[in-house]
């Protein structure tokens, strides 16, 4: 990569970015614009994939909403975002988890992570 762009990207970039891994439940607080007023909205869920890097990073969340799967692609260095907490840490093989969009229910659940001290 040119290392100009590297170094204006870093000028952008968000440095208490929240670690998260695919299987990881979330949630995430997005700033929303609704005509003059603004509120954050949380969408809370299970991270299925991440794509790029650095300035480009992006994180894809999962979530069933009244029996109906709702998938949001979230920029982890967007302005937009205000915070992301990882509320359980999934134990999981794969990198990305597509093979739960056809899983409803119980079969949707993952293992939690259990870490060292």
């Amino acid at each position: 990569m040119n290392p100009i762009i590297k170094e204006l990207e870093k000028s952008y970039l968000k440095d208490e970015i929240a670690d998260v891994n695919p299987g990881d439940t979330v949630k995430v607080f997005v700033r929303i614009v609704e005509g003059n007023k603004e509120r954050t909205q949380a969408f809370e869920g299970t991270v299925i994939k991440e794509h790029g890097a650095g300035l480009n990073k992006t994180i894809t969340v999962r979530k069933v909403f009244q029996g109906v799967g709702v998938e949001r692609v979230f920029l982890l260095n967007s302005p937009r975002i205000e915070k992301i907490n990882v509320l359980r840490r999934g134990d999981v093989r794969r990198s990305k988890l597509y093979y739960l969009r056809e899983r409803s229910g119980k079969a949707t659940r993952i293992k939690e992570k259990i870490e060292k001290r």
